[in-house]
C-alpha cells in the first residue's frame, strides 16, 4: 500500500504564558528510498560470496553509513547546532572575524572532545547571519516539505525580507523636499515595496542537510525542516505544525536521486505538574489583584469635583466636513476664545490646524471631509451674585484656507461656533463668508498669484473681543458668501449644584442662575415644587376635619347639584 503524507505545511500559531526558553522540539528524519535497502542487499550478496576476499567487503562497508539513514534530535529556542559546513568554517580561526564568529570557534574546539550529538540536523539562530540571508525559495516550504505545488501570496513574498529590510533601513536624504514625502498617485510597485507589516520577530530555523552518506556539509545539500517564530509577548508560530499523532511530513530533495525523506516534529516541552499549575495561578491572580488595587488608588473612591461655585466644561469634538468652497486642497485653522470669568488650563492649547484634505465629489459638491478631533476644557466662574447676569459662552473661530500645487494658499472663509449651552451631542453646520475687493484686478490676483483679503482680527467675524461701544457698523465692508463647515460636538457640564438635590430644591445661586439656558428650567421647577406644597397642605386640611362636617359640607353640594 501506497504511503500517506501529511500535506498540511502551513503556519500553526500558539499562545503561552510560559518563557519561550522552555520550548523544546524532537525533530526526527529518516531516509525512505531504496538507497539504503539497495546498500544492504549489496551488502549481504557480498558477504555470501566470501571467496571473492575481505577487499571489496570492506570497499562496500565503508560507503554504508547506516547511522546517516536515520537521526532525532531535541532543539530548544535558540539553541546552535552547528552542521557540517559550520565546523569546518569556524575550526579556522583565521576565518573568524566577528565576536559571534570567535565564540563558534570556541564552543566547537570545546565539542570536538566530547563529541557531536547531531550530523545531519542543524539550526540557524536569530543572532546567525544566514536567518536574515536565507533563499526565498528555502522559506517557503512549497517545494520540499510539500507534496502540492502552490505559489506564495504577496504578503508571504513580501515578509520574507522584512528582516533584511529593516536591517538596511536608512535614514530619510534632507534634500527631499516636504512636499514630495506623501506620494499622491502611487504605482503597483510602489504599493508592493512599501505597504507592508514589519513587526519584530526572534526566528529561529531548524535545517537538514540531506546530502548522500560520507558528503555532508555542501551547501546545495541544505534544507529548511521547521521555522519557528515569536514576537516576544507570547505568541509563537511554527511552520510547519507539530505531527500530533498524524502522518509525517515529506521531503523530497532536488537532483538525480529525488531521495525521500520523512519528517517529524514534536512538542517535547516540560509539562507544569498540577501543584506548579496551582501555585502559578494563584500567583497570576495575586499580581492582578494588587494591580487592581493600584489603579484604585491612582484613581480614588471619590468622583472628582469641582470646587464650589465653578461650572466645568468639557467640548470634545470633530470637525467632520467642510463644502461648497471655490478651491481644493482645503485646511482649517481655528482657535479658542473665552470671554469674562471663563479660564483654561495654562498647558492646553486653545489653537489647532487640520490636515490638508482634497474634495470628493458627493452629488453635486465637492466636499472635503476632515475627520479631525479636538478636545478642549474651561471653567467659569461668577463674580456677582446677581441673577440677571447671563453669561458669555467661548466661542471657536475657525478659518478655511486652500493650498495649490505652488504652495500659494488663498482664504476660502471665515466663520464661528458658540460653545453649546446645553450638554449632550450636538451636529452644528456653520457658514461661512470671506471679504472681497471691488474689481477684476482682485480676481485675478487670487487665481494667478494666490492671496486674498484677510481680516487681522479673526473674532471680527462675530463682535470682537475689543470692541467697547454700543454699536457696530459693518457699512460700506463689502463679503461673499462661500462654503459651510460641519462639527459634531459632545459637551459636558460639571458643578457641585447640579449635584447637591437640596440646594437645587431651594434655589438655584449663582453658578446656575447665571447660566441662561438653566433659567427656565429653574422657573418650571419651582412652579411644580409650590403647587406640590399646596396640594398637600390641602389633603392635611380636609383630614383634620371631623367626618360629620365634611357629610354635611357634602349634602349641600349633592342636592345644589342635582
Amino acid at each position: 500500500m501506497a504511503e500517506r503524507w501529511n500535506t498540511d505545511t502551513g503556519d500553526a500559531v500558539y499562545r503561552s504564558r510560559d518563557a519561550v526558553k522552555n520550548l523544546k522540539i524532537k525533530v526526527r528524519i529518516q531516509r525512505v528510498t531504496s538507497t539504503a535497502d539497495i546498500s544492504q542487499h549489496l551488502q549481504h550478496q557480498v558477504l555470501s560470496q566470501k571467496a571473492k576476499g575481505d577487499i571489496e567487503l570492506e570497499t562496500l562497508r565503508s560507503q554504508d553509513h547506516s547511522g546517516d539513514n536515520e537521526e532525532e534530535v531535541v532543539v530548544g529556542w535558540q539553541e546552535k547546532l552547528f552542521s557540517q559546513y559550520e565546523v569546518e568554517l569556524y575550526q579556522n580561526e583565521a576565518a573568524c572575524q566577528t565576536p559571534l564568529d570567535r565564540q563558534y570557534h570556541t564552543e566547537i574546539r570545546a565539542f570536538n572532545k566530547k563529541g557531536r550529538r547531531n550530523q545531519r540536523v542543524f539550526t540557524y539562530t536569530d543572532h546567525d547571519r544566514y536567518t536574515n540571508f536565507l533563499p526565498l525559495h528555502q522559506l517557503q516550504h512549497n517545494d520540499l516539505v510539500s507534496t502540492t505545488k502552490s505559489r506564495p501570496t504577496f504578503l508571504a513574498e513580501r515578509m520574507a525580507s522584512v528582516r533584511h529590510r529593516r536591517q538596511e533601513r536608512r535614514t530619510m536624504d534632507s534634500s527631499i523636499p516636504k512636499s514630495r514625502i506623501i506620494n499622491w498617485d502611487p504605482t503597483e510597485e510602489f504599493v508592493k515595496t512599501s505597504r507592508v507589516v514589519n513587526n519584530s520577530m526572534q526566528t529561529m530555523h531548524i535545517m537538514g542537510d540531506l546530502g548522500p552518506p560520507g558528503k555532508l556539509g555542501q551547501k546545495e545539500n541544505e534544507c529548511l525542516l521547521a521555522t519557528i517564530k515569536t514576537d516576544g509577548s507570547g505568541t509563537i508560530i511554527v511552520k510547519p505544525d507539530f505531527n500530533k499523532g498524524k502522518e509525517h511530513y515529506r521531503i523530497v530533495t532536488e537532483g538525480e536521486k529525488r531521495e525521500v525523506w520523512r519528517l517529524t516534529l514534536e512538542n517535547v516541552s516540560m509539562t507544569m505538574k498540577p501543584d506548579e499549575r496551582d501555585r502559578e495561578q494563584n500567583m497570576y491572580k495575586d499580581l492582578y489583584g494588587r494591580h487592581k488595587e493600584y489603579l484604585s488608588s491612582l484613581v480614588g473612591q471619590d468622583f472628582e469635583m469641582p470646587p464650589v461655585g465653578i461650572l466645568r466644561y468639557l467640548l470634545h469634538g470633530e470637525i467632520v466636513s467642510a463644502k461648497g468652497f471655490e478651491y481644493d486642497n482645503l485646511y482649517i485653522n481655528f482657535f479658542m476664545e473665552l470671554p469674562n470669568n471663563w479660564s483654561s488650563l495654562q498647558f492646553q492649547p486653545v489653537s489647532g490646524v487640520t490636515q490638508t484634505c482634497k474634495t470628493k465629489s458627493l452629488g453635486k459638491e465637492n466636499v472635503a471631509f476632515f475627520g479631525y478631533p479636538f478636545s478642549f476644557e474651561a471653567f467659569y466662574m461668577s463674580e456677582k451674585e446677581s441673577e440677571e447676569l447671563i453669561p458669555q459662552w467661548p466661542a471657536l473661530y475657525f478659518k478655511v484656507l486652500s493650498l495649490d500645487s505652488w504652495q500659494r494658499y488663498r482664504t476660502e472663509g471665515y466663520g464661528y461656533l458658540l460653545f453649546p449651552a446645553m450638554p449632550g451631542r450636538h451636529t452644528v453646520t456653520c457658514h461661512t463668508w470671506r471679504p472681497v475687493q471691488t474689481g477684476t484686478v482682485s480676481a485675478l490676483r487670487r487665481f494667478f498669484i494666490g492671496g486674498s483679503a484677510e481680516l487681522e482680527d479673526s473674532s471680527y467675524v462675530r463682535i470682537p473681543g475689543t470692541f467697547k461701544g454700543e454699536r457696530l457698523s459693518r457699512f460700506g465692508f463689502s463679503t461673499e458668501t462661500t462654503g459651510s463647515v460641519t462639527f459634531s460636538l459632545q459637551c459636558i457640564q460639571q458643578a457641585r449644584a447640579f449635584v447637591d438635590a437640596a440646594h437645587l430644591k431651594k434655589r438655584r445661586q449663582k453658578v446656575v442662575d447665571q447660566l441662561g439656558g438653566f433659567s427656565q428650567q429653574g422657573t418650571v421647577c419651582s412652579i411644580l415644587e409650590a403647587y406640590q406644597r399646596a396640594h398637600k397642605r390641602l389633603q392635611e386640611a380636609r383630614e383634620s376635619l371631623p367626618r360629620d362636617v365634611l357629610n354635611s359640607t357634602a349634602q349641600p353640594q349633592l342636592e345644589s347639584s342635582a
